[in-house]
């Protein structure tokens, strides 16, 4: 696996730390962005990244917060290592229950973080590489990697928006997501885009999927989901 060019994301509210860390990342080839807290990190598109090194102590929002909201609301997987002064068992075990990666106390040398950082992406590109790369529904097979609509062996050619709405209602079959949501996870939190937007592309969606269109189901009041 290469790991030079994998993009990692620094949150830290120590300028000179992120500094530090962001120099060195560099120099061993990686792509780094900085954010200085949580809320900062939030205007960023999480999901670009391969990982995220997230100091827990920061100000109106914990690096602990922004963890549980990447899981648990924002359905964001990317690999978490957190960096802390705090390193009770308490502390550890929070940081793991939370979806953490990895867990490296302050303070710490650039030499044992690096080597956190390639075991974290190797250990995570092993995991992606053994799910299935097939997303499939009845007759419908969606091709993660080649970005592909395949139903009924027919190719069913989608925009860009319309493979990615299809991928998340396949991935997550029966959870509802309002239109809120999927403007947020698709369209991102920088583009101004209104929510009958995504009920435009929803329609074309449902006509391209054919006989399966009926499964792309909306609850009134709640948003849009997959199912029988």
């Amino acid at each position: 696996m290469e790991l030079r060019g994998k993009r990692i994301l620094i949150v830290d509210d120590e300028e000179d730390l992120c500094e530090i860390l962001q120099y060195n990342l560099i120099n061993q080839g990686y792509q780094t962005e900085v954010a200085h807290s949580a809320e900062d990190a939030l205007k960023k598109e999480l999901e670009s990244f391969d990982l995220i090194l997230l100091d827990v102590m920061m100000g109106t929002m914990s690096g602990f917060k922004l963890a549980d909201k990447l899981r648990k609301e924002m359905n964001i997987d990317v690999p978490v290592i957190f960096l802390t002064a705090k390193d009770t068992e308490n502390d550890i075990l929070t940081g793991f229950s939370l979806g953490a990666d990895d867990y490296i106390s302050k303070p710490f040398s650039v030499n044992e973080l690096a080597a956190r950082i390639r075991a974290v992406l190797k250990r995570s590109y092993a995991d992606k590489v053994n799910k299935r790369s097939i997303l499939q529904f009845n007759g419908i097979d969606l091709d993660t990697v080649r970005k592909r609509l395949i139903i009924n062996d027919e190719r069913i050619e989608l925009t860009k928006k319309e493979y990615e709405i299809l991928k998340v209602l396949l991935e997550n079959q029966g959870q509802v997501f309002s239109r809120e949501d999927l403007l947020n996870r698709i369209w991102g939190h920088d583009i101004i885009v209104t929510e009958r937007t995504v009920d435009v592309n929803i329609t074309r969606l449902r006509t391209k999927l054919g006989p399966y269109g009926h499964s792309l189901r909306n609850k009134t009041g709640y948003g849009y989901f997959f199912e029988l």
